[in-house]
């Protein structure tokens, strides 16, 4: 349940707001296999064939992001041809130990906050270490919902009621130590609930968690806003709070902040490319990126999907990567997944 780990509690995320196991090819992609990849062709300046990897089934967020980027940089005319392919499983560690061995120079893959935590929950031997950052692209906050019968009026309702009865209100999410996972043991800390007393139940798509949450079969959920807006709007489920900085338009329910929970946060996507490049090679995809993030092209994507801008490339975004790994393995380990 990619959406799609990033904005943390202040007191524990820096503040930001911030892109498996079947080869697929994109349908209308031409000269597929033309050009030599690292070319750039002629007067357009644009690459030849530009290779972009989604590390996880078609379908999910990743996916979406890996397509929208591809179909853009094709009608920006900053490539001529774009490949993507998806490599699936274990939060996209499968398809970061490809990328390690990748020596093609037009390749990205997407990536972010779920693979954060994903190499450290899945003790992954390729870490991002293993790729050269390029670009962090969007984010999507998180909900926090209840079925419409639920007693559960606020977010404070629901906080008392875990601090209160404990491992007996269960809440459902993503896999384990994905984003909901993270935000329900931020959530708990930030209402001072032990975090040892957090029933969270993973699920490993968002129509399993919707059916539990329309079953009343678990006490609450938590998921992207994408995947349980339509169920809200429709009065199926009751949002209790968004987790992002601001109100979101169609959701009536405040921030976590605005409950009085210190807790901000989103899941942010991004991009890198393979290892060992040469800071040459890193530039021109860095610069493609960049203008591909400023082209009509990708606005009317961003647009389309509802995606929020968190742009950041160049040295600020391997800063900011650096602080959320050392942010997600702190949650990670209050939360008992990793050592």
């Amino acid at each position: 349940m990619e959406r799609t780990p990033a904005r943390g509690s202040r007191s524990r995320w820096a503040a930001v707001t911030a892109l498996g196991a079947a080869l697929v090819v994109l349908a209308g992609c031409s000269g597929g296999t033309g050009g030599s990849s690292g070319n750039a062709t002629g007067d357009a300046g644009a690459i030849n064939r530009l290779q972009v990897m989604a590390p996880a089934d078609p379908g999910g967020g990743w996916d979406q992001t890996a397509r929208a980027l591809a179909a853009s940089a094709e009608d920006a005319g900053l490539a001529r041809s774009v490949q993507v392919s998806n490599v699936g499983g274990a939060g996209g560690t499968v398809g970061l130990a490809q990328l390690a061995n990748e020596r093609s120079e037009d390749y990205l893959m997407v990536m972010g906050l779920v693979m954060v935590g994903a190499i450290e929950t899945n003790q992954s031997q390729a870490t991002l270490e293993n790729t050269t950052p390029i670009a962090r692209l969007t984010a999507e906050d998180e909900i926090v919902v209840v079925p419409a019968s639920s007693p559960y009026r606020t977010i404070d309702d629901l906080v008392a009621d875990m601090a209160a009865r404990g491992q007996a209100v269960s809440i459902a999410g993503g896999s384990a130590g994905g984003t909901d996972h993270i935000l329900a043991g931020l959530i708990a800390q930030a209402g001072g609930v032990p975090v040892s007393n957090l029933n969270y139940v993973a699920f490993s798509g968002g129509g399993e968690s919707l059916a539990a949450l329309l079953g009343s079969q678990v006490a609450a959920g938590i998921s992207g806003i994408g995947e349980y807006a339509e169920q809200v709007q429709a009065g199926a489920l009751r949002a209790l709070a968004v987790s992002g900085a601001q109100r979101v338009e169609g959701i009536d329910a405040p921030t976590l902040t605005e409950a009085g929970l210190d807790v901000e946060m989103s899941n942010w996507r991004g991009v890198v490319a393979p290892p060992n490049l040469s800071a040459e090679t890193r530039a021109r995809l860095t610069t493609l990126v960049d203008q591909l993030y400023a082209s009509p092209a990708w606005k009317e994507q961003m647009t389309r999907n509802g995606w929020t801008d968190t742009y950041l490339s160049g040295p600020e975004f391997d800063a900011f990567l650096k602080d959320e790994q050392a942010r997600v393995r702190g949650v990670l380990t209050d939360l008992g997944l990793v050592q």
